[in-house]
């Protein structure tokens, strides 16, 4: 299909706008509860319970990253943590049937209002160079010459991306660098696209914790609370990631680790900088024009 066919108003454009248009809203009302002393997961249950009274469903859970942490953190059960004189990321994601809206910003409760800032001022630059023809690594040159700019560091083993329906992660990668090989965009690609700016050494590595999943592959267990698991999964969730407090099972845990036993899940470990140092984030959506791009979750 060529550009001039791309039909931008076809039905999975206004269900990624509608989702945007719900995510814009609850991404808002979750920064404003975001305060010291407040609950973790008394931030995230609201968020996701919002995305449904908005209509829409959350299309992973509510990642709530603080200081070093930079992705796929999110509450246990029954977690207690609250928030301190911290640098907290929300990000966060909504579907309608499947089409995807996803988004995130740097709630700053730190003092670090540069770092924040970085992030911020550098998606704005690479949305000003979004359009039809622009090669990826164009868009990662913008994001890296901001944030090292302000004297940080991209983060550079985290990047943007496509967005499918059903499929959170998806091709073009949008590095937060400058690269030579990238991807031409075209008319109708949807991307999300997230800078990381960092004072530490720019590259995340996995920690221990992991309470986030999502399905692997299709399979079979014997025990009956990792059927019961699996079953939910491939009906709510399908191949979107959910998280372990999400699960209606007894012993979720449990269920969750026989199931990744079998390779039927796979998790996401948190990943994070060196220990002591910050990470901020700053994520849009949009959809690929020919003179540019339109940003449906603002």
């Amino acid at each position: 299909m060529s550009e001039q066919e791309v039909d931008l108003s076809a039905e999975k454009y206004e269900k990624h706008r509608e989702a945007g248009e719900i995510l814009a809203q609850v991404r808002e009302e979750a920064a404003d509860r975001v305060e010291v002393g407040a609950s973790h997961l008394d931030v995230a249950e609201y968020a996701e319970d919002r995305i449904r009274e908005l209509g829409g469903k959350p299309a992973f859970p509510v990642n709530i990253s603080v200081d070093e942490e930079a992705a796929h953190a999110t509450p246990s059960i029954d977690d207690e943590e609250t928030f301190g004189e911290e640098m907290v990321n929300l990000d966060i994601g909504v579907h309608v049937d499947g089409w995807i809206a996803d988004t995130a910003i740097t709630v700053d409760l730190s003092g670090h209002d540069e770092l924040a800032e970085a992030s911020a001022e550098a998606l704005d630059a690479a949305l000003d160079v979004v359009e039809a023809g622009v090669e990826t690594g164009e868009v990662g040159a913008e994001i890296e010459e901001v944030i090292q700019g302000y004297g940080f560091n991209p983060v550079v083993n985290l990047s943007g991306h496509g967005l499918d329906h059903y499929e959170q992660h998806t091709d073009p990668n949008i590095p937060n660098r400058a690269v030579e090989q990238g991807v031409e965009l075209q008319v109708g690609d949807v991307v999300a696209i997230e800078p990381f700016a960092t004072d530490g050494t720019g590259k995340v590595t996995e920690g221990a914790d992991e309470e986030i999943f999502a399905l692997e592959r299709e399979g079979s267990v014997r025990n009956r609370q990792a059927r019961q698991a699996l079953d939910q999964i491939t009906d709510e969730f399908r191949t979107l990631p959910f998280a372990t407090r999400w699960l209606d099972v007894s012993r979720p845990e449990m269920a969750l680790r026989r199931l990744k036993t079998s390779s039927i899940v796979h998790g996401y470990p948190v990943l994070k900088e060196d220990e002591g140092k910050l990470v901020s984030q700053k994520e849009h959506s949009v959809i690929v024009t020919e003179d540019g791009c339109e940003v449906f979750t603002a």
